[in-house]
């Protein structure tokens, strides 16, 4: 081979392709980059969530067996009603305050239905229920859509870069690895970001609905064991 033809090789060798995570996307086609810019999005706030969930049912949970611990130690309703009232309730505390204030709330009134007092604190226990299990399952939803959309995101951004390896090959006219690798690796990217948001995802949304079902569960409880006690109560306010 003369020096002309070396010469001739090497600018035709084609230039080095980058092929780390940052070169990938900025090769990227700006469709694929609005899919995986939407992706990491998507995996860092299912962090977020998931972060602060654990954090919160822990907190939840801690606050629950206190309170349990305070209330069936045998103190009087009233002075639990009175500590429980000077600072922010959540869970079963909360649940105590909200049935405290309508029982307090109809005494003085002088209510003379009993039915119509029981009812009212049924009422009163199902919406705080409602209220605490509302804020506990916040935000759940997300890591449910992220966990079955994701793997799909991802797909459409890795049939987008196909399409652009084979546009690639039909310009250039050669299936040189040089042409189709590029558009094949974005694709790979895309797909693997697609999992990579919706596998967390799919763990911790299982793992923190049955932690939110126990909590709600616990708070459901409580709730009929306290209606139980003002249920008895009115009886002998009654007789």
């Amino acid at each position: 081979m003369d020096a002309s033809s070396a010469v001739d090789v090497v600018t035709t060798t084609p230039a080095a392709i980058d092929f780390s995570l940052l070169g990938l996307f900025l090769s990227a086609d700006w469709v694929v980059k609005i899919v995986m810019l939407g992706l990491l999005a998507a995996s860092v706030w299912c962090w977020a969530i998931i972060v602060d969930k654990s954090l919160l049912y822990g907190r939840a949970g801690r606050e629950m067996n206190r309170f349990e611990k305070v209330f069936w130690s045998g103190q009087s309703l009233e002075e639990l009603y009175q500590q429980m009232q000077e600072r922010p309730s959540m869970g079963l505390g909360a649940i105590f305050v909200a049935a405290m204030k309508e029982w307090k709330r109809s005494h003085e009134q002088n209510a003379a239905s009993y039915l119509g007092v029981q009812a009212r604190l049924e009422k009163v226990l199902d919406v705080a229920i409602s209220r605490e299990s509302e804020g506990l399952e916040k935000r759940l939803g997300f890591l449910a859509t992220v966990a079955s959309a994701s793997p799909f995101i991802g797909l459409f951004g890795t049939v987008w870069g196909i399409m652009n390896s084979f546009t690639s090959i039909a310009a250039s006219k050669s299936t040189n690895l040089a042409v189709v690798a590029p558009g094949i690796a974005e694709a790979l990217f895309a797909t693997a970001l697609g999992l990579l948001a919706a596998i967390p995802a799919t763990i911790a949304y299982n793992k923190l609905s049955a932690d939110s079902n126990k909590l709600v569960t616990r708070l459901e409880g409580f709730a009929d064991e306290f209606a139980t006690i003002l249920s008895r109560q009115l009886e002998a306010r009654g007789r």
